[in-house]
């Protein structure tokens, strides 16, 4: 599934984040399709777009709210937006953003049927690692998301997000990736992020992340397409 692409523009796996205390889970009656796009388009334009609550605001030059299908059973979670995102405000449009496309689209799905967004929604400078006073600004949007679309498997793309999502930044990638979690009375799956997988571009990268994403498919119970993310 996975091709050779050249470095990503977003932001590499790294830890430093700082995550919230632990929430309860989620008891808000289910939404419809509908209910939820209106919910998730007055969010981003009334609230992200024009929201100045940390430094971050200051350089950058869109706010990358997320995308996808507001009643997806997949939610992917990076770090941050990188520099393509920001002129685009699109979420994962650059190079290591490709190479989800593929990772997507080798379960069988395509981009516009599962949901992906970040745990903050500017541009750090220079692509650093966000402060956790700009995380903790900024990660309300994100839990808000999750509660609109309520998807039935988060996968974490990278050990940033796994750390926040999981409220450990003990956490270890080569510990972590593959084993079920729980977020929230939601089912979590810990993979590399796209961008590791350029860096580290071997057969044994990609059938970890291939196997990652198969046990997304089983819990979903969906088919397994024949050829994934071990192939060429």
């Amino acid at each position: 599934m996975f091709e050779t692409l050249s470095a990503p523009n977003e932001m590499a796996p790294r830890g430093g984040l700082v995550p919230p205390p632990s929430v309860e889970p989620f008891t808000a009656p289910p939404l419809a399709p509908d209910d939820k796009r209106k919910r998730l388009i007055a969010l981003d334009n009334n609230e992200v777009r024009g929201c100045t609550r940390c430094r971050l605001c200051e350089t950058r030059t869109n706010t990358v709210f997320g995308e996808g299908d507001p009643d997806a059973k997949i939610f992917f979670i990076g770090e941050g937006p990188g520099e393509n995102e920001d002129l685009k405000g699109r979420p994962f449009v650059g190079r290591a953003g490709e190479l989800l496309d593929k990772m997507i689209a080798g379960m069988g799905l395509k981009r516009e049927q599962v949901f992906i967004a970040n745990i903050v929604k500017c541009r750090p400078p220079n692509n650093r690692v966000p402060m956790p006073d700009e995380v903790a600004t900024c990660t309300p949007y994100l839990e808000r998301q999750l509660e609109i679309v309520r998807p039935k498997v988060i996968v974490t793309l990278g050990l940033p997000s796994l750390k926040y999502m999981m409220n450990d930044p003990k956490l270890t990638m080569g510990r972590s990736r593959g084993q079920w979690r729980e977020w929230r009375g939601i089912k979590l799956m810990p993979t590399f992020h796209p961008a590791y997988v350029l860096r580290q571009y071997t057969d044994e990268t990609r059938a970890a992340v291939w196997s990652d994403l198969k046990q997304v498919l089983t819990e979903l119970k969906l088919p397994i397409p024949k050829r994934g993310g071990s192939g060429g």
